[in-house]
């Protein structure tokens, strides 16, 4: 089993469908990791085009020899629905090379009944830690840096 740090990026938002009557909506983020939750900020008054710049990380542990797609390695996005990344492939190029990332992406989001509403904006990164819980990324030829 090797463990690591998946770390996301959240930027922004474009084009949120206004869920609001009266004023510009106050939205969210909620992001989950399979049983990992984590919160963004709320971007109060910030209507269709949110703005977060937040991080957030969530610890990973990912079996050696791993071949199908598995549930647990999906990101969900919640901003008034769901917007679901697969991120499998970047925690399996890091658990092979110690570090890897998707840099900036935007991502459609998209209601339940199939509309179209909007976009988000992240990045995501994973960094592969030894059995011993210590970032591989910072051994150099078998000396820690």
């Amino acid at each position: 089993m090797t463990r690591g740090t998946l770390e996301v990026l959240l930027v922004d938002a474009s084009q949120l469908k206004n869920t609001d009557f009266i004023g510009k909506m106050d939205p969210y983020v909620v992001i989950q990791f399979g049983n990992q939750e984590r919160k963004s900020t709320v971007a109060r008054g910030e209507g269709k085009a949110p703005l977060w710049n937040e991080k957030f990380t969530f610890d990973v542990e990912y079996p050696d020899n791993v071949r199908d797609e598995h549930h647990q390695y999906k990101l969900n996005f919640t901003i008034m629905d769901k917007d679901r990344i697969y991120v499998r492939d970047v925690i399996s190029l890091g658990v092979q090379n110690g570090t890897s990332e998707i840099r900036a992406s935007t991502y459609r989001v998209v209601l339940h009944n199939k509309t179209y509403s909007g976009e988000i904006r992240i990045g995501v990164s994973f960094t592969c830690k030894d059995k011993t819980g210590d970032d591989k990324a910072n051994y150099l030829g078998g000396w820690k840096q």
